[in-house]
């Protein structure tokens, strides 16, 4: 992280970039000139740990879901999560005029327009008061396309300068991150892992089917419902501050697993981990590939992940 302060149209040496956040942290040390602060502490610091904040929660979220589906290509977007939180925002840039509509601004649309995927998801996924992964699976691939093209519909009504601003919410961005932004997400990205590491013995036990795990006195129903619900309020959160990024719910999981197994007691943590470390390499990337221009975060996560996506749908065996 420090490293990717220290990196962009005007470099920074590290230990500049560590004596800056360290005077701001703990008050001790000179903060440097004035420029060189304001680049450091108000632009990109808040960037880069959003960033960090945004891929852990992301991460975290398609672990969760792919064994709560029993699928291991399940992630956020194919659950519609995703797709439910960019009608939300892009409909508040558009009817709003890029500013509050009915009291809401872009990123309370986005998370209420996750939940509200979510639910519908939790409420199509449930039969005779069961919750089928395969079911869950269907209903959100439907969802999702419901959303989506009531998204571009949406952005058939858009202004040029409205539609460029959807379009790169919808690919995601931490361009513009500011400190009061912050707060909030760190609360629920770090207090949702905390608490779905909780569920890590559980989890465990959904691997090895609903069967298993009912004859070992676990409630798979309610259960499933529960990590559900905290997966969107996750998802929702980050998005809302973010935009739309495929493939790090994805990804990140199965390279944890691949390399430290499966437990979810030691998956959860690390899989946060990596997805922070992964998505701020990606954001370092977006703003010093192309010079002076910016890419939006989503090109560079699909253009690493759509491979790794075809990989591992060759290398499952279970799919045939």
């Amino acid at each position: 992280m420090i490293v990717a302060i220290s990196i962009g149209a005007v470099t920074v040496p590290l230990g500049d970039v560590w004596g800056i956040v360290w005077h701001h942290v703990t008050g001790q040390g000179a903060a440097g000139d004035l420029a060189t602060d304001q680049i450091v502490w108000n632009f990109r610091t808040p960037r880069v740990v959003l960033a960090a904040l945004v891929g852990a929660g992301l991460a975290v979220s398609g672990a969760v879901l792919q064994t709560v589906v029993s699928n291991p290509l399940a992630d956020p977007i194919v659950l519609g999560f995703s797709y439910g939180a960019t009608l939300g925002a892009v409909l508040v840039i558009t009817l709003g005029g890029g500013v509050a509509l009915a009291g809401l601004g872009v990123s309370a649309a986005a998370f209420l327009g996750a939940v509200a995927a979510g639910a519908l998801v939790f409420a199509l996924g449930r039969r005779n008061g069961r919750m089928a992964p395969t079911r869950l699976v269907l209903a959100g691939v439907a969802v999702g396309y419901v959303f989506l093209s009531a998204t571009s519909y949406v952005q058939l009504q858009a202004t040029p300068t409205e539609l460029r601003t959807v379009m790169f919410w919808m690919l995601g961005s931490v361009a513009g991150a500011q400190w009061d932004q912050l707060p909030p997400v760190t609360v629920v990205v770090l207090a949702g892992t905390a608490l779905l590491t909780l569920f890590g013995r559980r989890l465990n036990v959904l691997l090895a089917g609903d069967d298993s795990a009912t004859a070992l006195g676990v409630d798979v129903n309610r259960l499933r419902a529960v990590l559900l619900v905290l997966s969107a309020l996750l998802t929702g959160t980050v998005i809302a501050v973010a935009g739309s990024i495929g493939f790090v719910g994805l990804m990140i999981p199965h390279l944890v697993r691949l390399t430290l197994g499966a437990d979810h007691r030691r998956l959860l943590p690390l899989t946060a981990l990596l997805g922070a470390l992964y998505l701020v390499l990606v954001d370092l990337l977006s703003r010093t590939l192309d010079r002076p221009n910016e890419l939006p975060l989503g090109i560079l996560t699909a253009l690493l992940g759509a491979p790794f996506f075809l990989w591992l749908l060759r290398r499952n065996k279970g799919l045939d």
